[in-house]
């Protein structure tokens, strides 16, 4: 279950209409949805699927982030990614981090999957959400969604998909970290939501299956990070654990580099939207010291392990 702490994106109140909100919970493909409005805050509500808490939104203000996984994912991307972002979220539910986005990057162009399609439809009612080509909603498995995704076509990839309190084990496995791997451009991040608890065998594997992935110097590189709360790294409690790896740029990679487009024909907005990547010519530097600095200063602050810090953290474990 994500933690919430306050981040105010300093955004000026939406003056469109409120939307209607149902009361109680609501039947979806999987079982149920609810919007559960926050007493202390008016106008910030969460979504909650099959009574587990999946996003939080503030309905006047897009760019507010509540989670502190996705403030870390946020500060990452910003530290890293200049400009508009071609997105791809797996797991979709209230598309917080998704709108987000939307609002501070202009000109960003994103897919959001989730494997609920009645969910689907009722977020874009209940939120709001941006239309298409900004943020597009497609019903489908993450795991096929990535796996027919085309070659190059994102600077960013989210995985935050859970069944309960633990990701689904198809979809943390070396192929599709691979398949990963291969729709990220060159430069391009990938952005893991673990969730683990003590000793954190979960994190440590999910570790290695990303190095197996993206290359066997992705730790000595710095294209490989772990960020987390210092008492989740210490084994004092459940939580969640942000993963951060990099594609490398061609002089180190053997995969196809096409930047094709892609070319969505699904979804709830229907109609053909095309998408290509951005042009970067630099890794992203996920062991500068600003990246740092920026953990370090948000409400709920976070460590990031790099270089031999995270290979100890990693130690012998077996990649899924």
């Amino acid at each position: 279950m994500a933690r919430r702490s306050v981040r105010s994106s300093k955004r000026s109140p939406s003056s469109a209409e409120p939307p209607t909100l149902p009361l109680g919970p609501v039947p979806i493909d999987t079982g149920t949805a609810e919007v559960v409005p926050d007493r202390d805050h008016a106008g910030r509500v969460t979504l909650q699927v099959n009574g587990v808490p999946s996003s939080y939104l503030d309905l006047d203000d897009p760019g507010f982030l509540a989670f502190e996984y996705m403030q870390y994912m946020d500060a990452v991307v910003a530290a890293t990614l200049p400009g508009p972002l071609r997105a791809l979220h797996l797991g979709a539910a209230g598309c917080a981090l998704a709108r987000s986005w939307d609002a501070a990057r202009p000109g960003s162009r994103q897919l959001a999957i989730d494997v609920d399609a009645r969910l689907v439809q009722l977020v874009r009612e209940w939120f709001a959400l941006p239309r298409a080509p900004r943020l597009r909603l497609r019903a489908d498995d993450a795991a096929a969604a990535v796996a027919t995704a085309a070659p190059a076509s994102y600077d960013v990839v989210v995985r935050d998909v859970f069944a309960g309190d633990a990701t689904p084990g198809h979809l943390v496995t070396q192929q599709v970290a691979r398949q990963v791997a291969a729709a990220l451009r060159p430069g391009g991040l990938y952005l893991v939501n673990c969730a683990d608890r003590p000793p954190l065998e979960r994190a440590r594997r999910e570790l290695a299956t990303l190095a197996a992935a993206f290359g066997p110097d992705a730790v000595a590189d710095g294209r490989l990070v772990l960020i987390a709360e210092p008492g989740i790294l210490k084994g004092r409690r459940y939580g969640n654990l942000v993963l951060a790896a990099v594609r490398p740029l061609p002089a180190t990679d053997d995969t196809d580099d096409t930047d094709d487009a892609e070319v969505d024909r699904g979804g709830d907005d229907g109609g053909a939207v095309e998408t290509t990547s951005a042009d970067h010519d630099a890794l992203p530097d996920l062991r500068s010291a600003a990246l740092a600095r920026a953990l370090r200063a948000l409400p709920a602050p976070a460590h990031i392990l790099t270089d031999d810090e995270l290979a100890r953290f990693a130690g012998t474990a077996r990649p899924f």
